[in-house]
């Protein structure tokens, strides 16, 4: 079984699965999906947000893939780019962090446990990047039924309301703090929390202590994480 992490390019979309590549939770207003009539071709407005940020920023995006199939992948871009950010009680995001705004697994991704690894990739570009910081806004305590309003959630796409949601979009609150990150901002719903990228105590070189030992120690390989492709270079 051959496991490879990669930064995503505009070319390589289809190794996102396919919630991932029609999934715009956080990449549109929910105002905007609303004033659409019901309609909304969520897989366009999806490559064209990450070929926005690209242009704009760079590669925004780790994924992870198994013997050629799509298991899982991380998305994150600066705040600004994302509408749902600033619809959340939590907000706004730290002005020198960048947003993780989804971390998907498959079945097999979670297997393999690629969630951390996944985080690993974006840190490792992040770092490589300058960025100080990396932020998220978790979920937790969900009601009884297993639904929770969020602000600007009343979607009026069926497809949309049908497959986007935080409990399908959003990350755990414990994954995030199991992986290092703090709660800077306290909600019983929705906190955010932050890991820091630039502290004293050599976390740069842990994590890349860490992928060197990964690679040494498994059969998941990292591939050119974090550097940014040009786009529209094949």
């Amino acid at each position: 079984m051959s496991t490879h992490v990669t930064s995503l390019t505009l070319d390589g979309l289809d190794k996102l699965s396919a919630h991932a590549r029609r999934c715009v939770f956080w990449e549109m207003d929910p105002a905007a999906i609303n004033g659409s009539r019901g309609f909304c071709d969520q897989e366009f407005e999806k490559e064209a947000w990450l070929s926005m940020v690209m242009l704009e920023w760079g590669s925004c995006g780790q994924v992870a893939v198994i013997d050629g199939k799509p298991v899982g992948s991380a998305l994150y871009a600066p705040p600004r780019t994302v509408p749902r950010a600033h619809l959340l009680p939590t907000g706004p995001v730290g002005a020198d962090a960048i947003l993780l705004t989804s971390l998907r697994l498959e079945p097999a991704g979670e297997e393999q446990n690629l969630g951390t690894t996944l985080i690993q990739a974006v840190v490792a570009d992040l770092v490589r990047r300058g960025v100080r910081a990396l932020e998220a806004f978790g979920i937790r305590n969900m009601d009884v039924d297993g639904s929770i309003e969020t602000p600007g959630a009343g979607v009026s796409s069926a497809t949309a309301a049908r497959e986007c949601s935080p409990e399908e979009c959003m990350i755990p609150a414990d994954l995030l703090e199991d992986n290092g990150f703090k709660v800077v901002a306290p909600h019983p719903h929705f906190p955010r929390l932050r890991l820091e990228l630039n502290r004293d105590h050599g976390w740069k070189e842990d994590v890349e202590a860490a992928l060197e030992r990964l690679l040494n120690t498994s059969s998941v390989s990292m591939v050119d994480i974090g550097e940014r492709t040009p786009v529209g270079v094949r």
